[in-house]
């Protein structure tokens, strides 16, 4: 499986060059600042958007909450199953660097990387968070989905990446979070509302000027009327 595009002319290798090759036209100082923000950068701002949508999943009432903060665990746990699910696709596939087979290519000094290609971690772990902050709250969603596209994008950019790469992270990223949603969502949710029913605990789910629900089944009694006196006694 080695030989995966690793050579030859065609369009993932071309693709490489013709994005990559932008990084000639970039002055040195921001070239390093946009390697910080494409090994960094991208993925801080994924979970400081997965940070702000839980905030504003406490505001909502506890049986949507409990669904948003349901979804709000499961993005990380996601990516990180499907993180685990490359390792072994990568030593199976052994796809090399594109600069360990291409000439020409414009790289970050000190740049040293000896494990494999295909696919991209980076990728994988941005697309997975994008589509579980999907599922928790589609605004923010779009939003992050569109942080994992740049995400890709910058990967072949520093010349790390071929292209095919960044799509099998997105795809990869994407099965896993969606096709384990239904049950990492059954088994979360229960485990979310019992957790919004503790009294510590529970402002984690709530926000603190949110009452605390009554359990299902428990409605609130209304106080006793007071005994009318005996007249006759």
């Amino acid at each position: 499986m080695a030989g995966l595009t690793t050579g030859g002319p065609n369009v993932d290798v071309s693709l490489l060059y013709a994005i990559n090759g932008l990084s000639r036209h970039v002055p040195n100082g921001l070239g390093r600042a946009l390697g910080i923000i494409s090994e960094y950068g991208i993925l801080l701002a994924l979970v400081l958007l997965v940070l702000c949508c839980w905030r504003g999943a406490r505001r909502q009432d506890e049986t949507t909450a409990a669904e948003s903060f349901a979804a709000l665990v499961w993005a990380p746990l996601g990516a990180g199953i499907a993180l685990l699910v490359n390792c072994p696709l990568r030593g199976f596939v052994g796809r090399p660097r594109p600069f360990v087979q291409h000439t020409g290519l414009v790289l970050e000094p000190g740049l040293s990387m000896t494990d494999f290609s295909f696919v991209s971690d980076h990728s994988t772990l941005a697309m997975a968070l994008g589509v579980g902050l999907f599922i928790a709250n589609r605004r923010l969603g779009f939003i992050g989905i569109g942080l994992a596209l740049l995400e890709g994008l910058s990967r072949v950019y520093m010349g790390v990446h071929y292209p095919t790469d960044v799509i099998g992270g997105f795809a990869l990223g994407t099965a896993v979070v969606l096709l384990f949603a239904p049950l990492a969502m059954a088994l979360l949710t229960p485990v979310v509302r019992a957790v919004a029913r503790s009294p510590r605990a529970g402002r984690l789910v709530r926000a603190k000027d949110r009452p605390l629900a009554q359990p299902v089944g428990l409605a609130a009694t209304p106080p006793a009327a007071p005994r009318e006196r005996d007249l006759a006694a």
